[in-house]
C-alpha cells in the first residue's frame, strides 16, 4: 500500500496516468492478460520471468520493485538491506544491549544482505552476533512453521541473556516470540526482537507487540514512477538496481526495554508490563519477583534510577498517552482501562508526570495531527 501511495503521490504532482491496478497479479503468471490491452509501462512488485518476456516481446517499460537478483535490461528498485541491518544493530546498542543473535534465511538474497549490516555494524562497535539462518522453503505452513518454533526455541536456550535477536522480517520475529514463549523466555526483558518491514497486522497482533524497522516503501514507489516516466520519454535509467534508504525503527513493546542482566528485576518487569492496567500494588510485584521488598527496590534503582512503583506509574502514563491520542474515549473510561479506580488521581497523576492535563494533552495531540 505503501509504495501504491508513492506512485499515486508522484502521478497526482507530475502527470495524469491511466492506471489499473492489477490485485490479483494475473500479469505475472497469465502472458495472455498483459496482451489483452495495450499498455505503455508496468510497475511490478512481484516480477517473474513471464512478465519479463512478455514485456520484452511487446517492447513495454517494466520496472521491478521485487526484492531480488535483478533481471537484464530492467530497471530495478529495492530497500537498502545493508542499511536495515544497520539500523536494526543501533537500536539494540541505544538500549545497552551486548548479547546479539540474528534469525534469517540463507537462501534468500534480501536475509543475508540484512544479516550482514546487522553483522557488520556490531563488528564495529565490537561486539559479535550469533546467527540462526536456515532455507526459506518459500511457503509458510503450519507444520513448517511449528517445526522453526522448536527449533528457535533451543536457538534461544543457548543464547547468554539479556540479548537483542533481529529477525530478517516480520514473520520471522514472530516466530522467535513464539519459540520464547513455550520456552519460558521473557520478551523483551531477556530477549528483545525486533523485525523488519513494519507489517501492521503482524506487528500488533503479536504479543508483546513487535518492534519493526521500516523501509522507505512510499519511497520505492514514488522511485519507480519517476523511473517509468522516464523510459517513456524514451530515456534509458541511469542506474538498473537502486536502493532505497529505510525510514527507520518503529518501537512497541517487543524491544522497549533496557538490557538487564538481573532475573529478578526482569520478572518483574514482565510482570509490571502485563498487569500494570490493573492496578496492581508493588507488593504483588514483589512476590512475583521472588525477591524481598527491599532488594527489589534496590535493584530497580540500581538498574533504572526508579521504583517499581515509579514504573507502574510510567506503564499507565504511557497507556493514558496511547488512549488519548488513538481513541475518543472519555476519561473515566481511560481510567478504568488503565487501572485507576477514580478518574480525579488519573488526572492529578498524569499532569505531575506529562505537564499537562489529559484533556490538554489529548488537544495538543489532535492539533499535530491535524498539521
Amino acid at each position: 500500500m505503501a509504495m501504491l501511495k508513492g506512485i499515486a503521490n508522484y502521478e497526482r504532482t507530475h502527470q495524469l496516468w491511466a492506471a489499473f491496478h492489477d490485485d490479483q497479479a494475473r500479469a505475472e503468471t497469465e502472458p495472455h492478460w498483459l496482451r489483452s490491452k495495450k499498455w505503455h509501462g508496468v510497475i511490478s512488485r512481484h516480477t517473474t520471468p513471464g512478465l519479463v518476456k512478455v514485456c520484452a516481446e511487446l517492447k513495454i517499460p517494466l520496472v521491478d520493485l521485487n526484492d531480488i537478483p535483478p533481471y537484464p535490461g530492467v530497471p530495478k528498485i529495492r530497500p537498502d538491506n545493508v542499511s536495515l541491518g544497520h539500523l536494526g544493530a543501533e537500536h539494540f546498542l541505544e538500549r545497552g544491549h551486548r548479547r546479539f543473535g540474528f534469525a534469517g534465511f540463507s537462501n534468500d538474497g534480501w536475509s543475508c544482505e540484512r544479516r550482514d549490516g546487522f553483522v557488520e555494524a556490531l563488528r564495529l562497535a565490537g561486539r559479535e552476533c550469533d546467527v540462526f539462518d536456515v532455507n526459506y522453503p518459500g511457503d509458510l505452513t503450519p507444520v513448517w512453521d511449528v517445526e522453526q518454533i522448536t527449533a528457535l526455541a533451543g536457538w534461544l536456550k543457548r543464547i547468554p541473556k539479556p540479548a537483542g535477536i533481529m529477525a530478517c522480517m516480520d514473520l520471522r520475529a514472530q516466530q522467535i516470540i513464539s519459540a520464547a514463549q513455550e520456552s519460558g523466555i521473557l520478551v523483551p526483558e531477556e530477549i528483545a526482537v525486533l523485525g523488519v518491514n513494519n507489517d501492521p497486522i503482524r506487528c500488533e497482533l503479536t504479543y508483546p507487540p513487535l518492534s519493526s524497522v521500516v523501509p522507505n516503501a512510499f519511497q520505492s514507489g514514488y522511485r519507480a514512477a519517476e523511473v517509468l516516466a522516464e523510459m517513456l520519454a524514451g530515456r534509458k535509467p541511469k542506474n538498473y538496481d537502486q536502493r532505497i534508504e529505510p525510514f527507520g525503527v518503529v518501537t512497541r513493546p517487543s524491544t522497549d526495554a533496557l538490557a538487564i542482566d538481573d532475573r529478578n528485576v526482569a520478572a518483574a518487569l514482565s510482570f509490571i508490563r502485563q498487569h500494570a492496567y490493573q492496578g496492581i500494588t508493588v507488593d504483588e510485584v514483589v512476590r512475583h519477583a521472588h525477591a524481598s521488598r527491599s532488594q527489589l527496590e534496590k535493584k530497580f534503582r540500581q538498574h533504572l534510577g526508579r521504583s517499581p512503583q515509579a514504573e507502574i506509574r510510567r506503564v499507565q502514563v504511557g497507556k493514558i498517552r496511547q488512549l488519548l491520542i488513538e481513541t475518543d474515549f472519555p476519561l473515566k473510561k481511560i481510567a478504568e482501562l488503565t487501572g485507576f479506580e477514580h478518574v480525579e488521581y488519573m488526572c492529578v497523576l498524569f499532569k505531575r508526570l506529562t505537564g499537562d492535563s489529559p484533556g490538554i494533552y489529548r488537544k495538543k495531540m489532535q492539533s499535530k495531527v491535524a498539521q
